[in-house]
């Protein structure tokens, strides 16, 4: 089956699924690649239409098991044609419950056809010098990995006519999907007053939840809990409060310091 090129959409306030999804499409090695990077909030102002002459690979982050609220939100307005498509999630090393089926089911009903799935790792948002999770990665495995996935997928389409040749994929979780894809509302950062008002985090935030004029505190009503502005600040200003988020990554330091691996299904 021959692609025209690829398409490579991503929700990537902390970077790792961008990271993630661009070491696959080197491995699929096409010459016309465009990514579609919706982090930020303009860009998901924009509608997502493809045909089946384009491979389309989407990449989210997993929150507390499921694909972002705000993502679904977008997801629902992709206009697809019988495209093939790669549904990948990424999760800081606890389980990615039932995202991967969550994003796969969504796709299905944009009218895209999986090709492959994968469950990939990336440092979880949480993770900090004092409650270090699945740190720094993806690493130099899992990329290695991700490019293999992409020649794994490079061959399947090779080895096909049509989209109709595409069998269905399997992937792990439950429908319904359990808990809640929105995140808590929680008032969970503090500011120290090495704050130089320089503005890296207000370009970060994903949602547009930092309040220029109280200090550069989220909004917790918009705020996703993401950590972008944590781990973007060049003076270290922003740090976890004393409270769930906080009790929430020490538990998950403890818990999931056993090495997870990416999962792929092909």
């Amino acid at each position: 089956m021959k692609i025209q090129s690829l398409k490579l959409v991503c929700f990537s306030p902390t970077g790792t699924s961008k990271t993630i999804i661009q070491s696959i499409a080197r491995g699929i090695s096409h010459s016309t690649v465009e990514l579609i990077d919706i982090t930020k909030p303009d860009a998901r102002n924009q509608q997502l239409q493809t045909s089946e002459n384009e491979l389309l690979l989407v990449a989210v982050p997993v929150y507390v098991g499921r694909v972002p609220a705000l993502v679904i939100d977008w997801l629902q307005s992709v206009k697809a044609c019988n495209t093939p498509t790669v549904c990948i999630v990424v999760y800081g090393n606890r389980e990615y419950d039932d995202a991967l089926l969550e994003l796969k089911d969504i796709l299905i009903k944009r009218g895209c056809i999986p090709i492959a799935c994968a469950a990939c790792i990336g440092e979880h948002s949480f993770s900090s010098f004092e409650t270090p999770i699945a740190v720094n990665r993806p690493d130099a495995s899992d990329l290695h990995q991700a490019e293999l996935l992409g020649s794994k997928i490079n061959e399947k389409l090779l080895s096909i006519s049509s989209v109709d040749d595409i069998s269905d994929i399997n992937v792990p979780g439950n429908y319904p999907y359990r808990g809640d894809s929105k995140t808590w509302t929680v008032d969970f950062i503090a500011i120290s007053n090495t704050c130089s008002k320089c503005g890296v985090c207000v370009e970060a935030c994903p949602v547009g939840a930092i309040d220029l004029e109280n200090n550069y505190l989220p909004d917790k009503e918009k705020c996703i809990l993401c950590c972008a502005c944590i781990k973007c600040c060049p003076q270290n200003a922003k740090t976890m409060k004393t409270g769930i988020v906080k009790d929430t990554a020490i538990r998950l330091s403890e818990k999931c310091k056993q090495r997870k691996e990416p999962v792929f299904f092909i």
